[in-house]
């Protein structure tokens, strides 16, 4: 059976010496954040912090730090979640005929949550100002909970079978919030939006619960990609092993009766107050925004209570494992959704939602040999109308017939597709259109443009894997290195127009490496401010060439030229990558904190032989 509350969880990971308690006093501002980052790089135990400077409750972090301990939580229901995968059963089929449970694997009956008159959640209640105020980030605009479970119904159709539970940033101080406020900030493309915009129709507030802790599959529902209809409810008791247990908070909404925390209250349905700056899971601080304003009425907590947090920064951080968790538990759904997707890779080096790797299947004329993407571009076309894989910012897909490499050896992938892309022919953009929330690459919030790179048939070139002999770069660009075979960084002059412009750089270096020739063995160019970072690691080279750039505006190439409407070009593609003057600023350390984290490690310190 799985855990019934969090408590139960931690009990179990200490006995099985996978958690470390960190007995002294631990400051919620700053310092925290630096331990769970640098005991997440070192592939470390959750921790459970006894003593929060200025809170009364524990901190839980790195929970879900490795993959293996992700595993681990819930080894006792995967095997009853991965028979009905392989079944292709739809789970909300079973919902609306809940007597065909019988007839399907035990765990099938944990997906009807049921009835509590009460719970442990409900017995305690504290202040906003009284719950941790954890900030991870010398910039962040104040606190706000990493771990929320935010929970909400369709007013149109109340009831948990229509509901939604997704993981939104909720800011519980700073900036003009009072003592009952928080920021609600939801980025597009998530299920709580359906139900604020029926709320606003109605001309009525959106009630809203925000879950923090209880049992661990709560948790990764929220943020699960299920299909529109299976409420992440029904999920966290799949994935938990039990039913859950329901009991009511203060506003009307369920509430799990094993949660540590539940804020209830509503969305204000006129009211907006900005929300942030944040460290993000780009690697960047989104900036300040208006959002939401959620009035918390109440707020439920049990005895015992438990706070789970993350930090949230440049990848990898923890959700890492739980993206990489939440692939291996529906990747193989993938072809049933998108028919001829052999497989999708959202790469985490880069933020996630920048970069899409895919392996699609040319199938429209079986009878020849394909000469060109035909199906692969229906098939992107598909994957980028498919629920968050929708906010892909660059998708690279290749053909099955192809034989390309596994789609996690990404340097091996880039290898392929630049070998065989034509750019007269394979770039496909969508401009003016959404991106992620959090990308500030484009021209404003939620804007920007998308490039669909499909490669089909044999090598057109052979890769560079040193710097050509005959490599002359025009005057102002200097340094050049090669992060990847046939790929070319290059330092190019600093950023110098104004927000939203255009300095002029990228079409200068492409138009003087006209004139002068483009050199053996180089697809791809990367106009960037360090090369040596960039070339540094790949992960390095992923993260501010796809974070750092905007299709549509960013992209330009040697011998460009529009032929019936569509853009292409004779020599290397060329991508600036440069920071400029409308994004957001990157993450950076604080090296005094660091050395204070050190301390704990040193001998007869918490973490010795951890970090």
């Amino acid at each position: 059976m799985g855990y019934r509350n969090l408590r139960q969880c931690v009990a179990d990971l200490e006995r099985s010496g996978r958690l470390v308690r960190i007995e002294r006093e631990v400051d919620p501002y700053l310092e925290i954040g630096v331990i769970q980052r640098r005991v997440y790089r070192a592939g470390g135990p959750a921790l459970l912090f006894t003593r929060v400077k200025g809170c009364r409750f524990p901190m839980l972090g790195n929970l879900f730090g490795t993959l293996e301990r992700t595993r681990w939580l819930f080894r006792d229901a995967l095997r009853g979640v991965e028979a009905l995968v392989r079944a292709r059963i739809d789970p909300r089929e079973l919902l609306r005929h809940p007597a065909d449970l019988v007839r399907l694997p035990l765990a099938a009956k944990n997906l009807l949550p049921r009835r509590a008159r009460s719970g442990p959640v409900l017995q305690r209640s504290c202040s906003l100002a009284e719950l941790p105020q954890l900030v991870s980030w010398p910039k962040d605009g104040g606190a706000f909970i990493t771990l929320p479970q935010v929970y909400s119904e369709d007013p149109r159709q109340p009831g948990w079978r229509h509901s939604n539970l997704g993981m939104y940033r909720v800011q519980i101080s700073g900036n003009d919030y009072g003592p009952d406020e928080a920021g609600m900030h939801y980025q597009i493309h998530r299920g709580i939006a359906i139900h604020h915009r029926a709320a606003l129709e109605q001309g009525v507030a959106l009630r809203v619960n925000v879950f923090v802790g209880g049992p661990p599959a709560l948790t990764v529902a929220a943020v699960m990609p299920l299909p529109e209809g299976m409420p992440e409810l029904a999920f966290a008791g799949l994935l938990g092993g039990r039913r859950l247990p329901l009991a009511v908070a203060a506003n009307g909404l369920p509430v799990p009766a094993e949660a540590d925390f539940c804020l209830s209250g509503w969305l204000d349905p006129q009211v907006l107050k900005r929300e942030g700056p944040f460290g993000d899971h780009l690697g960047y601080y989104s900036l300040g925004h208006d959002f939401p304003v959620f009035r918390v009425e109440r707020i439920h907590h049990r005895p015992d209570a438990i706070w789970p947090f993350t930090t949230v920064g440049r990848p990898p951080q923890e959700d890492t494992s739980f993206g990489t968790f939440i692939h291996e538990l529906t990747g193989e759904l993938i072809p049933e959704v998108l028919p001829g997707i052999r497989g999708v890779h959202a790469v985490d080096a880069a933020g996630v939602h920048p970069l899409l790797l895919a392996v699609g299947s040319e199938r429209y004329t079986p009878y020849a040999e394909p000469g060109r993407p035909q199906e692969l571009l229906t098939q992107a076309s598909a994957i980028l109308g498919q629920g968050q894989l929708s906010l892909a910012k660059y998708l690279w897909i290749a053909n099955a017939g192809d034989e390309p490499p596994a789609l996690h050896r990404i340097g091996d992938f880039f290898r392929f597709m630049l070998e065989r892309v034509d750019w007269r022919r394979d770039l496909h953009f969508h401009t003016r259109t959404t991106i992620d929330t959090l990308d500030y690459s484009g021209r404003g919030l939620n804007q920007g443009s998308k490039l669909v790179i499909a490669a089909v048939g044999g090598p057109l070139r052979t890769l560079a894997d040193r710097l050509p002999a005959d490599l002359r770069l025009p005057e102002g660009f200097d340094d050049p290195t090669l992060p990847l075979p046939g790929i070319l960084a290059v330092r190019a002059p600093v950023w110098s127009a104004p927000p939203y412009g255009e300095d002029g750089v990228l079409s200068v270096f492409c138009r003087m490496m006209e004139k002068r020739g483009a050199p053996d063995g180089i697809a791809l160019v990367v106009l960037v401010d360090d090369p040596d970072f960039v070339a540094r690691s790949l992960e390095d080279f992923l993260w501010v060439t796809f974070t750092r750039s905007d299709p549509a505006v960013d992209i330009d190439g040697v011998g460009a030229a529009v032929v019936h409407k569509h853009w292409g070009c004779e020599g290397p593609l060329v991508i600036d990558a440069r920071l400029k003057a409308h994004h957001a600023p990157p993450l950076e350390e604080l090296p005094e904190l660091e050395k204070r984290v050190d301390e704990l490690g040193a001998p007869g310190g918490p973490l010795h032989g951890i970090i």
